[in-house]
């Protein structure tokens, strides 16, 4: 297949909405590659190279510009080709091979191919083919249940893996996907819940946890071995000495759990989150440790747990890992749990999971088996500017910078989210605020202070990127405040006052 086959439906799957119009533009395309073309092109709509990290940096893509090919003759292959020996290229005079390299794939390239190629290669691709289109576009393509897929790649911990082999193998290879140690999964997620009563009334009974504001760690062991991942599957063993000793102190020998790893004080209490990020960010000798606490385990010994209820897989690491248990209690009633949220908060933790009992683990799914509650404060802040979209936002005005009052005179940046903007609301604002505009530095638009929305967060911790020395947690929009004016905008002060 030519490389434009594959940006024609790149464009194609980005400017189309429709979900069921993305998977199958993808699956089209898929069920026409061969087994050698499969695991280049599956990476490619994925957005990465098939050779994931390859060195170069913009200067040296951008520096290469070579005039564009007059008609589209590269093939998938010799793109893999090309990137491969790139990949492999280090030592005296590697970037000049680099940059050879570079000018001999561009140089091959239509404009539009040139445009992609760069995008793959800096892995900034806006392409619309996120990970659950495309576990659907392979289902669709093999002919199997998305289900299978999803299940294959849960295990696998890579959808692009799974997807290469069955389009390359046929759907019998998604029978062959196992859990294994040392090879991460992605995280179960959780949903939003109002308060823990509500979603304690919503399940019937249900598993009641702390929910800790640290670093989400998956830890796996194999005897003597230890690997430790974040929430994005990165390895960070080397980073977090402690949490490979915590898990060398426990009695079974090879498994994988899931947890969070926070910074406590002497007493055992959590210090805040950006605590706990700081210690993780910072160099090894001369950094606070941080604790683990597990609340779920995956593996043990040999056998499988995810097909096992929360209730079972709590009680086998309350066995094996009791001093690090993450504190919950099993309620069927609303006011207990509520009363247990709210103990929660008052001892310093971010608020609790809400989760149902007989929930499977889920791996990379985002549903309802789990619950978030967490308080969430609100503010109303000026909107200062707002930078041109891009992908499904492309043409419109979305990412706000949202700025606090000065008493003193002005206004404070805070940050900036495009969270919570419903398309009816990015295409008001898009026509309001050409309507208000000041002045434009490239994507950015600046506009004159008139424009007032409430903004929910979910917390405030100290910043040296913003003026006002903080910055807001998961900002996202919850209306426009028609009814206020600039002069009602809530100060720095009481932003200041919200840190941990």
């Amino acid at each position: 297949m030519r490389l434009a086959e594959l940006v024609s439906v790149s464009e194609a799957v980005a400017s189309t909405r429709a979900r069921s119009a993305k998977t199958a533009l993808l699956a089209d395309l898929l069920r026409r590659l061969t087994p050698v073309e499969a695991p280049v092109a599956v990476a490619y709509l994925a957005g990465r190279p098939l050779q994931d990290r390859l060195g170069v940096g913009y200067a040296t893509v951008y520096g290469v510009d070579p005039p564009p090919a007059p008609e589209p003759t590269l093939e998938l292959t010799e793109v893999d080709r090309i990137l491969d020996a790139i990949a492999s290229t280090s030592g005296p005079g590697s970037r000049k091979t680099i940059e050879a390299r570079l000018t001999e794939l561009f140089s091959a390239a239509t404009l539009e191919e040139q445009g992609f190629l760069r995008g793959l290669i800096l892995r900034n691709l806006r392409q619309g083919a996120l990970e659950g289109v495309m576990a659907d576009a392979v289902a669709q393509a093999l002919g199997v249940e998305a289900e299978r897929v999803r299940r294959a790649a849960m295990l696998e911990g890579d959808l692009v893996i799974v997807a290469s082999h069955a389009l390359a193998e046929g759907p019998g290879a998604l029978a062959t996907a196992r859990l294994q140690v040392f090879t991460p999964v992605q995280p179960m997620l959780a949903v939003t819940a109002e308060t823990a009563g509500g979603a304690v009334a919503l399940l019937g009974t249900a598993v009641v946890e702390w929910k800790l504001d640290g670093v989400r760690i998956q830890v796996h062991r194999n005897r003597d071995e230890v690997r430790l991942f974040t929430r994005n599957l990165r390895d960070v063993t080397s980073t977090l000495p402690e949490l490979t000793t915590a898990a060398l102190e426990l009695a079974p020998t090879r498994f994988i759990l899931d947890g969070e790893a926070i910074l406590v004080d002497r007493d055992g209490n959590p210090r805040g989150f950006q605590d706990s990020m700081s210690s993780f960010s910072t160099e090894i000798r001369g950094r606070a440790a941080l604790t683990p606490f597990y609340f779920d385990i995956l593996h043990l010994d040999g056998v499988d747990l995810i097909d096992a209820p929360l209730t079972e897989r709590r009680a086998v690491l309350g066995q094996i890992a009791s001093e690090h248990l993450v504190t919950g209690i099993l309620t069927s009633d609303p006011d207990e749990a509520d009363r247990f949220a709210e103990a929660a908060v008052a001892a310093g933790y971010e608020g609790v999971m809400v989760k149902d009992p007989d929930q499977t683990y889920e791996a990379g799914r985002r549903g309802s088996g789990w619950m978030k509650v967490k308080p969430t404060h609100t503010l109303d802040l000026l909107v200062l500017a707002a930078e041109w979209g891009s992908g499904r936002r492309e043409g419109w005005l979305s990412n706000l910078h949202l700025g606090a009052r000065d008493p003193a005179g002005g206004f404070v940046m805070l940050g900036k989210t495009f969270k919570g903007l419903t398309d009816e609301m990015l295409a008001w604002q898009t026509r309001r605020f050409l309507e208000i505009e000041e002045r434009r530095e490239g994507h950015i638009v600046y506009l004159r202070p008139e424009v007032v929305y409430e903004i929910a967060f979910d917390g405030v911790q100290r910043s040296t990127r913003y003026p006002g020395g903080v910055a807001l947690r998961f900002a996202r929009v919850r209306r426009h405040r028609d009814d206020k004016d600039p002069d009602d905008v809530d100060t720095i002060e009481t932003v200041r006052s919200l840190l941990k």
